[in-house]
């Protein structure tokens, strides 16, 4: 871990850590919510070693990159700028694309504005989801889960954050990287998340040294700009009107553990293992589900997880 060098960059108006090691063709890796550069630590490690440089930012409101305070500087739109600036003043044309959760979000994003600048994508956690111009995703989310759902739940500017200061940075981290419900994630908001019990043992593939780096960052930085990407979700729809039906077109390989909240969404499977996604995705080329794993599947299973990421790019 100590070969690794952090290094902050200008791009698109903010300073943006990243952290980097390796030399050769480039992968760009995109964490989620709520994870840092950290979170990928197992996949810089191996694949730099197989000669690739890896590059990990803190993205856009995480870690040691700058936290814009408004919601409406987390849309797609920005996140993506932030990256194609983040490349270009690296002097970097193309990289291999990898993403998890709301990185995953954006990459789908990054290939459907600038398919130009990837030579493929291995996107975890969060399926393609094709712009639907008749409803926002907030309201199709509270029409399927109710209120009580935690992308709802999260949309008050101010109340999450409240609520997670009160349970404590470190039971938050702990309750989200630990979970293997896949369920849909509901928060009353008379308990929320102070009111849910302690997790009192972790699981082999993450360390009490894992939760304290992270619980330290979040401490630092707070939990606004990540949920701000919540927040900002109805914003992205309205301003991504214009790629309404534009397919993703650059070689895709998707990966999920059969316990993700995101895989057990109703109708997520169906649009899978059907026939929609290859339809959105026309050069996905494959799919992996991978049993009895959760949400944060490149941390729980990160030797696969390398083993994935290496056999698909290294055709490239």
């Amino acid at each position: 871990m100590e070969k690794i060098e952090h290094t902050t960059v200008a791009t698109n108006g903010i300073n943006m850590h990243i952290a980097s090691i390796g030399t050769g063709p480039v992968i760009l890796f995109l964490h989620g919510f709520p994870e840092l550069w950290y979170s990928w630590r197992h996949q810089l490690l191996s694949l730099s070693s197989r000669g690739y440089r890896c590059i990990a930012p803190d993205l856009r409101g995480f870690g040691d990159t700058d936290a814009p305070p408004s919601p409406s500087s987390y849309t797609a739109l920005h996140i993506v700028g932030d990256l194609i600036g983040l490349l270009d003043s690296l002097g970097i044309d193309q990289v291999f694309l990898i993403g998890h959760d709301w990185g995953a979000a954006m990459a789908w994003w990054f290939c459907v504005l600038r398919p130009d600048r990837v030579k493929a994508l291995v996107n975890m956690s969060v399926v393609f989801g094709p712009r639907n111009p008749k409803v926002k995703p907030v309201e199709w989310f509270r029409a399927l889960f109710g209120d009580d759902y935690y992308i709802c739940r999260f949309q008050e500017p101010g109340e999450a954050e409240e609520d997670f200061a009160q349970a404590g940075t470190e039971k938050v981290m702990k309750r989200f990287l630990t979970s293997r419900n896949p369920n849909p994630p509901r928060i009353p908001k008379e308990t929320g998340f102070r009111g849910l019990p302690d997790v009192t043992s972790l699981p082999p593939w993450l360390s009490q040294e894992d939760v304290d780096y992270y619980a330290s960052k979040f401490d630092q930085k707070g939990f606004n700009g990540g949920l701000n990407y919540y927040r900002a979700l109805d914003l992205t729809w309205e301003l991504t009107g214009p790629w309404t039906g534009l397919q993703v077109k650059v070689p895709t390989k998707f990966i999920v553990g059969d316990l993700d909240i995101t895989y057990n969404i109703p109708g997520t499977k169906e649009f899978i293992h059907h026939g929609g996604f290859k339809k959105h995705v026309p050069f996905l080329q494959d799919v992996v589900v991978m049993e009895g794993v959760a949400h944060f599947v490149n941390q729980e299973k990160p030797d696969e997880i390398n083993e994935h990421i290496y056999d698909f790019i290294q055709k490239f």
